[in-house]
């Protein structure tokens, strides 16, 4: 099962951590993040099988300081 582990606000950012989680061996997804698709420019979400979610965290917290 595919989980999302970050939202990002706009297809440039979501491409940007895409890239990163894979780099780092995750398989990633990205699907628009609301029923209404506004282009690029709109909320996506990145998602990870289920089984990589806390290493996609560590990824994350790491690139974004959280």
């Amino acid at each position: 099962m595919w989980t999302v582990v970050y939202i990002a606000p706009n297809r440039a950012v979501a491409e940007m951590l895409k890239d990163i989680l894979t780099r780092e061996g995750l398989l990633v997804m990205l699907r628009p993040g609301s029923p209404v698709h506004f282009g690029d420019s709109g909320n996506f979400e990145i998602l990870v099988p289920e089984g990589e979610v806390d290493e996609a965290h560590e990824v994350l917290a790491s690139v974004l300081g959280g």
